[in-house]
Order: C-alpha cells, then structure tokens, then sequence
C-alpha cells in the first residue's frame, strides 16, 4: 500500500514538471510572437466583418519577421530575462 502512494506521487511530480516546462515555452512563444497572433485575429475579425482586413494581415506578417529576427538574436538562456524588449 505504501509503495502505491509513493508511485502516484512521483507520477504527479513528473505531470507538474511537464506542465510548468509547457508554460515556459508557451511565455516564451507569446513574449515573441504575441504581436503577431494579436495582428491576424484582428484581420481575421475584420473579414469575418465583411471589411478589408489586409492591413491588419499584412501587419500580422511584418511583426513575425520582427519577432523571427529577435528570436534568432536572442538565442541562449543568458538573454532570457530581456526577452520582452519592453513591448
């Protein structure tokens, strides 16, 4: 009986070391990419609208190359902290 708790214990130990590294890399993708994903939903919003959401999508496509760029900069844990850029 012992023993069972002692399994399901390192078990959840394991799930929430996997989940805060999932969290990890979702802030970094977002820190990096969240202009982007901000910039298609509005065009997405704007052509589901009936308007012309090109300005927006074009935008959206602008600020990937940004953040591709800083992302290929920033490679290494030692800029980790500096991540955002003050955006």
């Amino acid at each position: 009986m012992r023993e069972r708790k002692r399994q399901t214990g390192q078990g959840m130990t394991e799930y929430i070391i996997i989940v805060a590294l999932i969290a990890i890399a979702a802030i970094a993708v977002f820190t990096y990419f969240g202009k982007t994903v901000r910039e298609q939903s509005a065009g997405m919003a704007q052509e589901l609208a009936g308007q012309d959401g090109s300005g927006a999508i074009e935008a959206a496509g602008e600020a990937a190359g940004t953040a591709a760029t800083k992302a290929e900069d920033d490679k290494g844990l030692s800029n980790y902290g500096n991540a955002g850029g003050g955006e």
